[in-house]
């Protein structure tokens, strides 16, 4: 079924004097206006458009491309607050409204803000700045470890910055484990790191891979600064290699496991040593 709100690839029915009607199966008959029409366009072809409500609420296409979908969240900015509500540039000639009832805080111009984009009970395209409300925190799920996800940093904790994961849940980044700026709103591509026993999303911006690479360089740098031994192996108790490595008993195995296979050491009854 076709739904305002989003994308689809649409038919053409029809040419006239101001645009192109599509077929758009259960919604009828929507125009596609001249100033978003391509050159060349005619009945028949095939063309993608996004579906939204114009402004005396009848639907309509367009060839822009909006920076958010229904059921989607994006950083917008705000262009103009009214008696009604604030409007946001979301990519499109119309603006999308985000009621007072629907703002977290009065929202200003000039300022951008995370929103959620959903059809309000007459299929207007309206979006919200409380997305605590939207976001799951549940562990209904099926996220995986090492997963590759987007993400959008939506908020900073003591312990470091929640993330809305895949559009649908919370994610959490240790600050200790970041080591590049982000920002609020910021979009970055990310990775599940592990999913906790009450579901909970633990997140990672580097993948397994990465993270292995770089305790492997870590223990690499060490030798080389301590004429290529290390009084440590993977018998070690776990506090000793931690002092020495900063890094836990079962990362430090993986990775001079790793390096052993690629003989890049040895392991000896009293620690490793680079080859």
């Amino acid at each position: 079924m076709i739904e305002i709100g989003s994308t689809y690839t649409l038919e053409v029915i029809k040419e006239t004097e101001f645009g192109v009607y599509l077929d758009a199966e259960n919604l009828g008959e929507i125009l596609l206006p001249n100033k978003h029409t391509p050159p060349g366009l005619e009945p028949g072809d095939p063309i993608e458009v996004f579906l939204y409500l114009d402004s005396e609420e009848r639907p309509i296409a367009t060839t822009q491309t909006p920076k958010a979908e229904v059921g989607e969240f994006a950083y917008l900015q705000v262009k103009d607050c009214t008696p009604i509500g604030a409007f946001l540039d979301w990519g499109l000639d119309k603006d999308v409204l985000v009621p007072f009832a629907e703002q977290h805080r009065p929202m200003v111009v000039g300022k951008s803000y995370i929103v959620y984009l959903y059809l309000d009970n007459q299929d207007r395209i309206t979006a919200t700045s409380k997305i605590d409300k939207v976001v799951e925190e549940d562990d209904d799920h099926d996220f995986r470890p090492q997963q590759a996800v987007d993400l959008i940093i939506a908020n900073s904790t003591d312990l470091g910055f929640k993330a809305i994961v895949d559009q649908s849940h919370w994610g959490l980044l240790y600050k200790d484990e970041v080591d590049q700026r982000l920002s609020f709103g910021q979009s970055i591509r990310g990775y599940i790191k592990q999913i906790r026993e009450d579901g909970k999303i633990d997140l990672s911006l580097k993948s397994g891979q990465q993270i292995r690479e770089s305790y492997s360089q870590v223990i690499q740098d060490y030798l080389r600064d301590h004429d290529g031994f290390a009084p440590v192996h993977d018998k070690s108790p776990p506090e000793q290699i931690a002092e020495l490595f900063d890094m836990s008993k079962g990362q430090f195995k993986k990775a001079i496991g790793g390096l052993f296979k690629q003989r890049v050491i040895t392991i000896e009854s009293d620690g490793i040593r680079l080859v």
